[in-house]
């Protein structure tokens, strides 16, 4: 018998990996959220919420980005006056190695310069306003909860292509099983 409230998969969280919220988590923040975890340690958490645009284009929130035409993400509930980038330049002084081929910020004045040259496009980088955090123990006790699904990011490709509106369906099919069951419900089971 499938024990459909039993979102683990025997994954932990960990620098690098996917939280997935549960179908029906009650904090519209992360409602149908795909969050890279970019730091997971004794001190805490912190990661990016991947698929939910803000209504504002990155070029209305800094002016030195009037270059790039991309659009900005709500990275998490936390810090909205910060802008956060990851991407896929491994040159980029500074930047933090996620995993393999994914980086977190680096050093923005030269961002700027490969913006302007046009050596950075919408595929390999992606801008959050805030982030996602956790304090020390609170994303475990919400692991406790069964607040989050653990996902591997296998193909760092879905940081940057995946559409939005479907990244977490997708992700959680990817994990096959019962969490391709998860990825059907209705996001209000009264409406079914």
């Amino acid at each position: 018998m499938i024990d459909f409230f039993d979102y683990s998969n025997g994954n932990t969280p960990a620098k690098g990996k996917l939280l997935l919220s549960e179908p029906f988590l009650g904090d519209p923040n992360f409602d149908r959220t795909v969050i890279l975890l970019c730091e997971h340690n004794e001190e805490g958490s912190f990661g990016f919420v991947l698929n939910k645009p803000s209504s504002v284009e990155l070029h209305d929130i800094m002016e030195e980005l009037n270059k790039f035409d991309g659009k900005a993400y709500v990275g998490g509930p936390v810090q909205h006056n910060t802008l956060h980038y990851i991407h896929r330049f491994p040159t980029l002084e500074g930047g933090q190695e996620i995993l393999n081929g994914l980086y977190w910020g680096g050093e923005f004045e030269q961002l700027l310069h490969l913006l302007d040259t046009q050596e950075v496009t919408n595929e390999d980088i992606r801008f959050f306003v805030g982030y996602s955090g956790w304090t020390e123990g609170q994303l475990e006790e919400e692991m406790e909860k069964k607040s989050w699904i653990v996902a591997d990011l296998d193909n760092v490709d879905i940081v940057f292509e995946s559409e939005d509106d479907e990244m977490w369906k997708k992700s959680l099919r990817s994990l096959g099983g019962k969490f391709s069951i998860y990825s059907n419900y209705p996001s209000d089971p009264r409406l079914n």
